[in-house]
């Protein structure tokens, strides 16, 4: 059954676009969104400061446990910021229409050679001039406390035919999908 009222056409039934996601499904879902984005935007002073302070950073990983990791400069200002206030917010963006994660957690700066030289990769060279041996280098570990995605059900390819469709034919044609991913 459809609902024409003010001449529009839309189908009374909804399509399921509520999916949380649990355990290794979501550390895989957050892997793959992140990972396809390859940066995400760091937000600290999230309780101390106004206003925040966003900035863009490259991923290194997300480990098995979900933790997500980038490498920084002990004197870029950010190590501060999370000693004062660990609470942070990482957004990534995977494509124009899909692929959206919202991660809410806890930072820690952690040195650990074993993870620079773990995390290592000749691009990283361009921020870290002095190499991974580089004094200099920490890395800001974020525990996610809270994670939220959007994306689409079938690819960026459906999601193009329906809604071009629904803009034919008139009628919702949602092909998103979004929730909680939790482990």
């Amino acid at each position: 059954m459809e609902n024409t009222k003010n001449g529009s056409s839309t189908p009374t039934q909804k399509e399921d676009t509520q999916k949380n996601l649990f355990g290794k499904d979501a550390i895989k879902k957050m892997k793959a969104i992140a990972s396809s984005a390859e940066t995400g935007f760091l937000c600290t002073n999230i309780k101390t400061g106004l206003p925040l302070s966003i900035r863009p950073m490259a991923l290194q990983q997300i480990d098995d446990e979900g933790n997500v990791w980038f490498m920084d400069l002990k004197d870029s200002g950010k190590e501060a910021e999370i000693k004062k206030d660990p609470f942070t917010h990482v957004l990534f963006q995977e494509s124009k229409h899909s692929g959206f994660l919202n991660i809410y957690g806890i930072s820690e700066i952690v040195r650990d050679q074993a993870k620079i030289d773990e995390l290592w990769t000749p691009a990283a060279k361009v921020w870290f001039q002095g190499g991974k041996d580089d004094p200099n280098i920490s890395l800001i570990k974020v525990v996610p406390t809270h994670v939220h995605y959007w994306d689409n059900k079938h690819g960026d390819m459906i999601a193009f035919v329906k809604m071009a469709a629904a803009i034919v034919t008139g009628k919702t044609m949602d092909d998103g999908v979004e929730g909680k991913l939790d482990f």
